[in-house]
């Protein structure tokens, strides 16, 4: 192992070194150092090797008395189809906080290995702002996504074991809502037909598969704030309906307390380091478009008491991730955030011109990297709306600005002058390529406007009918003029308030590459409305979500996978990750 980056850059000479390869040359502290610099308890910290940890949820106590850090949240702009560096920027922050004599530590959601094998690769950050050891982090870490897995199929198979035996509540076959689950990509897997044989082996049935970060048992692992709360919510989860219309639950099922002994270590945030040390929680991770889409409540408990500053990330752009993390996270844990970051790209803003089409796994258009302000402030519109989301919730906003070699210096000054005109506190990053110290301008930046008096406010209340909060969110956060609901969209809502779920919040599934529900319509589009198509309940989780759009809960593989170039090289050593 190299023992500097000096020499890790000098060993590759003019060729740039990989994610990967940054990775493994980076010298760790042992895991314990870094909770000790932490104030944790030794007791509280359970070891998984050399530099990765579990630790116990009693820590959350011995920290109480502590004071309280500085909650910071992670957003961005409407994302182009390669994502905007909302992870890097939020490690390169934590790190920066410390160039600036702070301490901080970063919270992260775990990476699915679906899209680390498919086609977005992992989510450890990138460059000197990542989390390490980033093969652990990408591949099993310390098995939460699999005992996620384990906890859900669980429930599954006593479902159909319920209507084998055709004893206690009377589930109705043709209403179960519950499928399995897997964390690997597969298209084949998303309608099937399960049962099939003779009657000894099981009830005949159409049901499928979704991505195990699309369960609710990790949208609930992400919200449970104790282990008894985590078992409440296992126990409230619904399954499927009776013949006359009542919900089944996880609790009626009987399979409550076993999925919650299972779950029992995963609840315990996982910590580990960045390349320059700074402590970092990577902890559940709950789909982006169905769930909330940020790490878990937990994990935000413990840092907040554990360091000047808490970075945490928010899936997507400010319209979903942010939205849901004010709305939803911020609502079942009673903690409110003190700042928030807008991540914005000069390849984000040009894509929001219109002009621009950006393919995964292809080069940007030419004319894209071509030095063009004109292109940047074309796109502007998007930046100024999600300024505004955050501004929604009584946050002051601190853009990002998250350069990228091919950028120029006038591109950079336009997105500066757009923020700026909008009232929006502006820093440049080059955090990837110099790690924290990239990131100093922006630390400096957030802790101004962390010390701003708060006046964070939910978007709307408890009492507000399911309706009127998605009316709310799709015209105050979308732009949309008003919101169509299908009947059955319209049945669900009247049903799920007559069974008393109207005062949770609502999750709006959409696409996320437009603030409108058509992932074509760039910028901030306006009139237009919000297609409601159907609307779910994830009563464990606490939440109701509406689907404005074909969104897939299982992921395909593309035509050229990750998966197929990752391998051992001569050394034993994994290659192919990035």
């Amino acid at each position: 192992m190299a023992t500097s980056m000096k020499e890790v850059e000098a060993a590759v000479a003019d060729v740039p070194p990989s994610n990967l390869e940054i990775a493994r040359h980076t010298p760790r502290r042992p895991i314990a150092e870094i909770a000790a610099a932490m104030g944790l308890d030794p007791d509280h910290v359970e070891p998984y090797g050399f530099d990765v940890a579990k630790i116990d949820l009693a820590a959350t106590h011995s920290l109480a008395e502590r004071p309280r850090g500085r909650y910071v949240v992670v957003s961005a702009i409407t994302p182009t189809p390669l994502g905007e560096g909302k992870t890097t920027t939020s490690i390169g922050l934590a790190q920066g906080f410390h160039h600036t004599g702070r301490t901080a530590t970063v919270a992260l959601r775990q990476p699915s290995m679906g899209p680390t094998l498919g086609i977005k690769g992992g989510a450890a950050g990138g460059g000197y702002s990542q989390v390490v050891p980033m093969e652990r982090i990408n591949l099993h870490l310390t098995g939460d996504i699999h005992a996620v897995a384990a906890a859900h199929n669980l429930l599954a198979a006593m479902i159909d074991n319920h209507l084998h035996h055709r004893r206690g509540v009377d589930l109705d076959p043709q209403r179960i809502t519950w499928k399995r689950s897997m964390d690997i990509n597969d298209r084949s897997l998303r309608n099937i037909v399960s049962g099939l044989g003779s009657q000894a082996d099981g009830f005949t049935r159409q049901t499928g598969f979704e991505i195990t970060a699309a369960s609710e048992v990790m949208a609930v692992l992400a919200l449970a704030d104790s282990l008894s709360d985590l078992r409440q919510r296992l126990g409230r989860m619904v399954v499927g309906y009776t013949r006359s219309n009542q919900p089944v639950t996880a609790e009626d099922i009987g399979a409550a307390g076993a999925m919650t002994v299972l779950l029992r270590d995963a609840l315990k945030p996982n910590l580990l380091q960045t390349v320059e040390h700074t402590p970092a929680l990577m902890h559940a991770g709950p789909f982006g478009n169905i769930a909330h889409g940020n790490s878990s409540i937990v994990a935000d408990r413990i840092a907040l008491h554990a360091n000047d500053f808490l970075v945490t990330e928010a899936g997507f752009g400010a319209d979903m991730g942010a939205e849901r993390f004010f709305n939803i996270k911020c609502r079942a844990s009673g903690m409110e955030p003190d700042a928030a970051v807008l991540v914005a790209t000069v390849r984000g803003l040009k894509f929001h011109s219109g002009r621009f089409s950006v393919v995964p796994g292809r080069p940007l258009p030419e004319a894209m990297t071509v030095e063009n302000p004109d292109d940047v402030h074309a796109g502007a519109a998007n930046l100024r709306k999600q300024i505004e989301n955050i501004r929604a919730h009584g946050i002051s906003p601190v853009v990002a600005i998250n350069a990228f070699p091919s950028d120029f210096a006038s591109e950079h000054a336009a997105i500066r002058e757009v923020a700026e005109a909008a009232g929006a506190r502006v820093a440049l990053c080059t955090h990837v390529r110099d790690g924290g110290s990239g990131a100093a301008e922006l630390a400096e930046a957030v802790a101004e406007a962390a010390e701003e008096p708060s006046e964070f406010r939910y978007l709307y209340p408890d009492e507000m009918a399911l309706d009127d909060k998605i009316k709310r969110i799709a015209t105050r956060i979308y732009g949309a003029d008003g919101v169509v609901f299908s009947p059955e969209a319209r049945k669900q809502i009247d049903s799920y308030q007559y069974q008393g779920y109207g005062e949770l919040p609502v999750c709006i599934a959409k696409t996320h590459l437009s603030l409108s529900a058509d992932a074509s319509q760039q910028g901030a589009p306006t009139g237009w409305t919000l297609p409601v198509k159907e609307v779910r309940l994830s009563a464990g989780a606490g939440f109701v979500y509406a689907l404005c759009g074909d969104i897939r809960t299982m992921p395909g593989l593309g035509s050229d996978p990750a998966a197929a170039h990752i391998d051992i090289d001569e050394n034993e050593q994994v290659v192919g990750l990035f």
